[in-house]
C-alpha cells in the first residue's frame, strides 16, 4: 500500500521528483479548452456562462442569483447542530485572523516631511466554491471571512447548481455565516470568467479566491493580471514527523486523512524508529479496510506516499524543509523544539492530539496554503491577501532643496534627464 525509503542521500531525493512531476500527470492541456469558455463569457456574458451551465450542470437555475429571502429559507432546513458548528468554527478563525490587520500609518519628521502607508480592503472579491462531491463549507469561511476583516466592501459568491438547479444547502448556510454579500449560481471556468470580466448580472471583482478544478485553476491562471488570484493550487499533501513516541494509530489515521482528498494526494511519514515505520504500515491496512473512499487512499498512498526511515531526527528536518509541505505534523516528545527549525511549511500542527483535520476546519488559522513546495517563498491565505497598501510623502520646500542635488546625480547617473529636470525647474539649478 504505501512504499519504504531508507534515507541515504539519493532514494529519498528521487522520491521527491516523483511527487514534483505529479502536478501534471494524467491531465490533458485543457488552456484552449478554457481560454475559449473565457473568450465567449467576455463577448456574451451571461448568455455564455447559461449555455455553459446547462452543458456542464444539466439544469440552469431558474434565478442566477440567489434572494437574502431564499437564502434564509434555506438555512432554516439546515441541520441546527451543523449551525451551531460552523459557528463555533466562524468565531475561530475570526479570533486567529483579526490578529493580522494592519493599519495605515505616517511618520513626520524635524524639517516637515510626512510620509506614510495607507492600507485598505480590495473593493470587491470573487470567491469561487465547487460543488458536487468537493463542496467544501469550511473553505468558504477560510476566504470569506479574512476578506471581511481586511474591509473588503463586497464578497460575491459563485457556486454550481445542483443537478436539480439549486444550491447546495451547506454551502449556502456557511456563506451566510462568514458574510458573504451575493451568491450566484454558477461554476467552472465560465463562472470565473464572469467573476473576472463582469456580466449584466455578475460584477466585476478585483480578486478571485478559492478552489476548483483543473478548468477553474486554469481559468484563474489565465486571468492573472485581469484581476488578482490567490494562488495556482497542486494536489494536496501531508508531511508527518514523528520520534518513536509517537502512536502507530494517530499517525496512520492522519497520513489517510490527506490522503483521500485526492488520487494524486501526496501523505509522508518521517520517522528514525523503523518498528514505528513498520507499526504504521500495518495501521494503514488495518483502518484503511473500513473507511468509505478506501480505493482513492490506497491509490493515492500507493503512488505518492512514503514511510522514509532517517538516521535521526537532524535529517528529518532537513528533509522536511527540502520538501516544504503544505501541512506538516510534528508527533514527537517535545514537538516545540523543531517550531524554530521548521522554515518551510504551510501550516504546521504540533503535538499528537493536533491533527491535520483540526486546521481544516475548527482551531482558527487558515487551510488555504501553498502546495508542491512553493510553502518555501509563499504564505497561507491570510487578511494580507484581502488588502492593498499605497504609500504618500509630502516634502517642503526647503527639505526638497536639501535633497535636490542627491536626486539629480541619480537621475543623471541613469540617463533620465527629465526626472533631474523635475527637480531642477523648482529652484533654478542649471
Amino acid at each position: 500500500m504505501i512504499t519504504t525509503v531508507i534515507a541515504n542521500g539519493k532514494d529519498e531525493y528521487s522520491f521527491i521528483r516523483t511527487l514534483k512531476e505529479r502536478s501534471n500527470s494524467g491531465a490533458k492541456d485543457v488552456s484552449d479548452i478554457v481560454r475559449a469558455i473565457l473568450d465567449d463569457v467576455k463577448i456574451n456574458g451571461d448568455k455564455a456562462v447559461y449555455n455553459y451551465t446547462v452543458k456542464f450542470d444539466g439544469k440552469a437555475p431558474e434565478k442566477v442569483e440567489i434572494s437574502s429571502g431564499e437564502i434564509d429559507r434555506i438555512i432554516e432546513n439546515c441541520d441546527k447542530d451543523y449551525i451551531e458548528t460552523l459557528k463555533k468554527a466562524a468565531a475561530n478563525i475570526e479570533d486567529f485572523h483579526k490578529r493580522q490587520v494592519q493599519q495605515s500609518w505616517l511618520t513626520t519628521k524635524d524639517n516637515g516631511v510626512i510620509m506614510g502607508q495607507r492600507v485598505r480592503g480590495l473593493e470587491r472579491v470573487g470567491l469561487y466554491v465547487p460543488g458536487g462531491t468537493a463542496a467544501y463549507p469550511s473553505s468558504v469561511l477560510m476566504n470569506a471571512i479574512p476578506a471581511k476583516l481586511a474591509g473588503c466592501k463586497e464578497i460575491v459568491m459563485t457556486t454550481p447548481p445542483s443537478k436539480d438547479g439549486k444550491p447546495n444547502p451547506d454551502i449556502v448556510a456557511a456563506a451566510k455565516i462568514a458574510g458573504v454579500d451575493r451568491i450566484f449560481l454558477m461554476g467552472g471556468a465560465q463562472a470565473v470568467g464572469a467573476l473576472a470580466y463582469g456580466t449584466e448580472q455578475v460584477p466585476k471583482v478585483d480578486k478571485i479566491v478559492g478552489p476548483g478544478n483543473i478548468f477553474v485553476a486554469t481559468a484563474k491562471k489565465l486571468l492573472y493580471g485581469i484581476v488578482d488570484i490567490d494562488m495556482i493550487a497542486g494536489p494536496s499533501e501531508i508531511l508527518i514527523i514523528a520520534d518513536k513516541t509517537a502512536d502507530p494509530k494517530f499517525l496512520a489515521a492522519d497520513l489517510m486523512s490527506q490522503a483521500e482528498h485526492d488520487r494524486l494526494a501526496s501523505s509522508i511519514l518521517l520517522t528514525d524508529c523503523k518498528p514505528l515505520a513498520e507499526s504504521v504500515k500495518s495501521e494503514l491496512k488495518r483502518q484503511c479496510a473500513y473507511l468509505e473512499r478506501k480505493d482513492i487512499i490506497e491509490e493515492s498512498l500507493k503512488n505518492y506516499g512514503a514511510i522514509i526511515v532517517c538516521s535521526d531526527m537532524s535529517q528529518a528536518i532537513d528533509f522536511a524543509n527540502e520538501l516544504a509541505p503544505e501541512h506538516l505534523e510534528v508527533c514527537c516528545a517535545d514537538p516545540m523544539e523543531y517550531v524554530g527549525k521548521l522554515d518551510n511549511a504551510g501550516s504546521v500542527f504540533l503535538g499528537n492530539y493536533s491533527p491535520e483535520p483540526l486546521g481544516d476546519y475548527f482551531a482558527g488559522p487558515n487551510h488555504v496554503l501553498p502546495t508542491s513546495g512553493t510553502a518555501r517563498f509563499f504564505s497561507p491565505l491570510s487578511v494580507d491577501s484581502f488588502v492593498k497598501k499605497s504609500s504618500f510623502i509630502y516634502y517642503t520646500e526647503d527639505a526638497l532643496k536639501h535633497d535636490a542635488e542627491d536626486i539629480i546625480r541619480f537621475a543623471d547617473t541613469e540617463g533620465l534627464t527629465a526626472h533631474a529636470n523635475s527637480i531642477k525647474v523648482r529652484f533654478d539649478l542649471d
